[in-house]
């Protein structure tokens, strides 16, 4: 179903399909709109899934990491200093070393970080990667069940064996209907029906403080520069709500929420069909606006993202993005 088109003055140039599962605080589908149910990769957007399979190991106890830490190991960051530090501080403490990481360096997510790289010289190395943090943890992971770090990346590794289980158990999917690829950054990545990506980031917000999912959403919420970085999306929306609402991007145009309320948490999930991040963006922020989370004012502190900009080189306007989806269920 179309969710948003892209108007070049009058003329449509592009049109988009998109996917959303809104589910309630028992993980039922509650809105809807295109196949909620669609089996979905959501790459990144799987993190604290992840993140919750390396608690569960107890290296963060062991190697005394903190929740800006356990932030990083949640994020996609945009390779700024500040996440290369922590990235390098987390392998410190966990004896680990960067040679031992098996993502691979690339161009960051941030304008700004590239072009100071392009001034440099520099030439990224794993350290730099924006799944970094949670590669960092893994490493203490494996160490932590006493594993080998050769090969933590590999399906077949012992800590690669509890990932899946784990995954599996908080998305309530069985272990034998979540499908596996290897993701950009070299670590097995799963997919699953939509709604339980909805279904895990309402578990995020519906989880009581002092369990791990709780924690999980606290360090989120809390150091969300950390979860992606300086202006990106995730940053502002987690900024905008303030420990309300979490919310974690997947590459190729997947996202979710989680949303704390009074009635009973919602979690979100959404998939854009040719993978544009800037019409997930904006119907993201449409889907805010339809359910009517937060305050007008929170609301409006993403509309740059809900309506871009679209202008060319000299700076004129030349069109609009339009999102026009519904959500079923609602009145």
């Amino acid at each position: 179903m179309i969710a948003a088109t892209l108007y070049r003055g009058n003329a449509i140039e592009n049109t988009h399909r998109a996917h959303v599962a809104v589910v309630d605080a028992n993980g039922d589908v509650l809105h809807a709109f295109g196949d909620p149910h669609r089996m979905t990769l959501p790459r990144s957007a799987a993190k604290p899934a992840q993140a919750l399979a390396i608690m569960e190991t107890g290296a963060l106890e062991r190697f005394a990491f903190d929740d800006a830490d356990l932030a990083l190991m949640c994020g996609s960051h945009s390779s700024e200093p500040r996440h290369i530090d922590r990235a390098r501080a987390m392998l410190a403490k966990a004896d680990a070393h960067e040679a031992d990481l098996r993502c691979g360096g690339h161009p960051p997510i941030s304008d700004a970080v590239y072009k100071d790289w392009i001034r440099r010289d520099f030439t990224p190395t794993p350290v730099c990667s924006n799944c970094s943090g949670k590669h960092a943890g893994m490493l203490a992971a494996a160490r932590a069940m006493n594993a080998p770090l050769d090969g933590y990346h590999l399906s077949a590794h012992p800590l690669q064996a509890h990932v899946k289980r784990t995954v599996a158990h908080a998305v309530d999917v069985p272990s034998d209907e979540v499908q596996w690829a290897i993701d950009g950054c070299n670590l097995p990545t799963p997919a699953f029906p939509l709604d339980r990506l909805a279904r895990l980031y309402m578990k995020l917000a519906a989880a009581p403080d002092d369990s791990p999912l709780g924690r999980i959403h606290r360090a989120m919420t809390t150091y969300p520069e950390l979860v992606s970085g300086e202006g990106r999306f995730c940053e502002r929306l987690m900024r905008a709500f303030g420990g309300a609402v979490v919310g974690k991007t997947g590459a190729d145009a997947s996202y979710a929420i989680g949303v704390k309320r009074a009635e009973g948490a919602l979690g979100i999930a959404l998939k854009v069909e040719d993978g544009n991040l800037a019409v997930m963006h904006a119907i993201v922020a449409h889907v805010l606006h339809l359910l009517g989370i937060g305050t007008p004012e929170q609301r409006a502190a993403l509309d740059d993202f809900r309506h871009p900009p679209m202008r060319n080189t000299m700076g004129v306007e030349t069109g609009r993005l339009d999102v026009t989806l519904t959500l079923t269920g609602q009145r």
